[in-house]
């Protein structure tokens, strides 16, 4: 028989080894005829730790997720998951490893026809776990995703939000090592989304659960991320710390993720813009850390006087910090001005690019 320990009891365990490698991958590759879906990925993912892999639709996301619980076979390259290679398993060796990987759905994939506590249940039931013991693991989770008052009721009656709770304490039941969340809040709107996005982050805190999520939303990566991976036709792109790859995103494609969370320049002057030559040039400054909260505008308008106009921007919060984004305006009348400009701002360790020249502004 199984014995399950209380949620409390768990959380009051010390998570050791806090650098151990849940995940590790080493130029995996998949292909489907003569499209890559995964081309070359090598990715880690450390005890304790929230990784986000983000990219557009058709990037290689749902492949890579299907490869990490072995309902996808890799090409070539290697997975690992706690220290074991799973590339080269039977499908009966998978099977106690998928033990250690819980998933959680866009859609839920609950049962209708079983009430919350027997979804809840159901991989324990499937493991051979005695009832007792698994209805007590059932609302020990219940409780601990806010559901202990919805045992007996059938998902039907239930909102989506809590549908998802009910899937993410399903994919706890056997307490599994990795959880990965496949696209989990696409389906819930900003305020549920924000809910499930503070549970997963608590149960990551109290549990010392590593999370993989795989999604198409920066504000999801924003939230609740340690580490963000870009995934582009296959391949990672672009990797590093949430709050590093938001305040200097390295790649096109990231940028373009981002563009709907970080400040943009606003349309009616992006419009007007011209390559060749205008009454102000435009730039824009990212910065992050002391810098981002500095003086950094007084310091340059001490500096370099009547050299330049605040156009857009502002300062965000993540990881606790500080990043910004501004766009400016320099005159064009001294040609040496944006340069010198540009200097300064370098010079505080800003990200400045010129975008163009605005030809309407007078």
């Amino acid at each position: 028989m199984n014995s399950f320990v209380s949620t409390t009891e768990v959380e009051a365990q010390p998570q050791t080894g806090a650098a151990e490698e849940v995940v590790r991958l080493t130029d995996v590759k998949r292909r489907f005829g003569a499209t890559a879906a995964l081309d070359g990925i090598s990715l880690q993912v450390k005890r304790g730790e929230i990784l986000g892999i983000i990219g557009r639709s058709g990037a290689g996301k749902s492949t890579l997720i299907r490869c990490l619980n072995g309902l996808e076979r890799a090409d070539s390259g290697e997975i690992r998951i706690e220290g074991r290679d799973i590339t080269g398993l039977q499908e009966q060796e998978l099977q106690p490893l998928r033990r250690r990987i819980g998933m959680i759905f866009q859609h839920f994939n609950l049962l209708s026809a079983k009430t919350v506590e027997d979804n809840v249940a159901l991989p324990l039931k499937i493991e051979g776990v005695a009832k007792a013991e698994r209805l007590k693991r059932a609302h020990e989770l219940l409780d601990l995703v806010g559901l202990a008052d919805k045992a007996k009721a059938y998902p039907t009656s239930l909102s989506g939000g809590q549908k998802q709770r009910v899937g993410i304490a399903r994919a706890l039941a056997a307490r599994p090592a990795l959880l990965l969340s496949d696209e989990a809040t696409s389906a819930l709107d900003p305020e549920t989304t924000r809910s499930i996005l503070a549970l997963l982050k608590d149960i990551n805190r109290k549990l010392g659960l590593t999370i993989l999520l795989i999604t198409h939303e920066m504000e999801v990566v924003r939230g609740i991320a340690d580490r963000v991976a870009v995934i582009d036709a296959g391949r990672i792109v672009e990797e590093g710390q949430v709050w590093s790859v938001f305040a200097n995103p390295e790649q096109a494609i990231t940028r373009s993720l981002l563009g709907g969370i970080r400040p943009q320049l606003p349309v009616h002057i992006a419009g007007r813009l011209s390559a060749t030559g205008g009454s102000e040039a435009i730039l824009s400054i990212d910065l992050a850390g002391p810098e981002a909260q500095g003086a950094l505008f007084a310091d340059l308008s001490a500096a370099l006087p009547r050299s330049f106009r605040l156009v857009h921007g502002g300062i965000d919060h993540i990881q606790n910090q500080p990043v910004a984004r501004f766009f400016i305006a320099v005159p064009t009348r001294d040609p040496t001005l944006a340069g010198k400009v540009e200097q300064f701002l370098t010079s505080r360790s800003a990200r400045v690019e010129v975008l163009g020249y605005d030809t309407d502004h007078v």
